[in-house]
């Protein structure tokens, strides 16, 4: 099965809108708000339809709670879990930041926590500041520069220990794109007992989450980045939501996954949250909705690698660009990040931009691995990502412009 790439297009109404008279191009993997009509249209229904908080006797509030389920399900499927594991937030960093306080509060001098220099700030500084306020000691994978940014796993044994309390972990670099062995990560950490947390945010519009596989404690993704609203997605394996505490207020409730939401959710975003599972699943085949997204991700992911090998491949004749990561398309994601000489980073993307190809500059809340990279102080790096509605004539329109880049 291989994906429909005008249908997938024709269903996102901001891939229809032109810059300077030509086409935009969405390349940040996707790093914007880009959601298809259905999305858009079960959010409007929400609203239109007036709605309520839920937990009341009467018909608004019950459509909110089937809503809720609806939501949770959805991602039950999209992360092969079960709809009591999961619970929603504003976005990612804020349930990190909450989970993070939670966990921390169990923590003491001597302990330590494991985080990773290839991580989105939001999975580092959460775990840092809360051993910071425990008393327990950080301790850092590094990754290597020189080797396509590979996450060194071969430190773990000296890393983890009998004191170790978590270990937090990138499901793919939202920076390089590097897909690093995250079950090798959890492995070594729950052989003495520690908890582990996955950012799949990144990870989550490439390929397939799959919680039970990768047997970790947390797994977190924004809705977003798999082209639905801005909403935060947290896993947690049920006998851990239920054990922990969480801060919550007195009237929240005290079982999970509910107790994990502090406040008012907004069910506009998630009506949107289930219809984007919807529609990655619309893009698979199978008898149940899992079965979908699985085919779905597999579609995904070989359109994707050929996007990326023709960007490899294009970028391999400029020798004013250089590439930080992997120069292969396996093992990582079309996400890509680069240089060019001579020219600031924000200057790039700017001019890029005016010819309606969007893209990132600066550190992209990679603090830590722009900082590993020695780039900081320049200005950070230019991303440039793809999705599954990206063309390979999008690809060569970016190389091209690129080139022309060229001092």
């Amino acid at each position: 099965m291989a994906i429909d790439v005008s249908r997938a297009r024709a269903q996102f109404p901001a891939l229809q809108r032109t810059v300077g008279g030509r086409p935009a191009a969405y390349l940040d993997g996707p790093g914007g708000t880009q959601a298809p009509e259905s999305v858009i249209d079960a959010m409007a229904g929400y609203m239109r339809a007036g709605g309520s908080n839920h937990g009341g006797p009467f018909a608004t509030s019950r459509e909110t709670d089937a809503i809720t389920e609806s939501a949770r399900s959805a991602i039950a499927d999209l992360f092969g879990a079960t709809a009591g594991e999961i619970a929603f937030g504003q976005n990612m960093t804020s349930l990190t930041l909450s989970v993070s306080r939670a966990l921390g509060a169990t923590w003491k001098p001597g302990d330590n926590v494991v985080v990773s220099r290839l991580d989105h700030d939001a999975d580092v500084w959460p775990w840092v500041i809360a051993a910071r306020d425990a008393g327990a000691e950080v301790r850092w994978i590094d990754f290597d520069p020189t080797d396509g940014c590979r996450l060194r796993t071969e430190m773990l044994d000296e890393l983890i220990d009998d004191r170790t309390r978590l270990v937090a972990v990138t499901h793919a670099s939202n920076a390089v794109g590097t897909i690093p062995d995250v079950r090798a990560v959890i492995e070594a950490a729950h052989a003495v007992g520690a908890f582990t947390y996955v950012d799949a945010v990144h990870y989550s519009p490439h390929g397939l989450v799959d919680v039970v596989d990768l047997d970790t404690d947390f797994l977190v993704a924004s809705a977003y980045k798999f082209f639905g609203p801005h909403t935060g997605c947290l896993y947690g394996k049920r006998e851990v939501l239920e054990t922990v505490d969480a801060y919550k207020i007195r009237p929240a409730p005290d079982e999970p996954p509910d107790k994990w939401e502090t406040g008012t959710q907004s069910f506009e975003s998630l009506a949107g949250v289930a219809a984007a599972v919807d529609y990655i699943a619309s893009l698979g085949s199978g008898e149940t909705r899992r079965d979908r997204i699985r085919t779905a991700f597999t579609a995904i992911g070989a359109h994707e690698r050929e996007l990326a090998q023709r960007f490899l491949d294009g970028i391999a004749g400029l020798p004013h660009v250089t590439l930080f990561g992997r120069n292969v398309a396996d093992g990582r994601t079309p996400t890509f990040a680069i240089s060019i000489d001579g020219i600031h980073p924000d200057t790039v993307a700017e001019t890029l931009g005016d010819q309606g190809i969007f893209v990132w500059s600066g550190d992209y809340y990679a603090v830590e691995v722009i900082r590993r990279l020695g780039v900081a102080d320049e200005g950070g790096l230019v991303r440039i990502g793809f999705a599954h509605y990206n063309t390979l004539d999008e690809v060569d329109r970016v190389v091209a412009a690129l080139a022309a880049l060229s001092l």
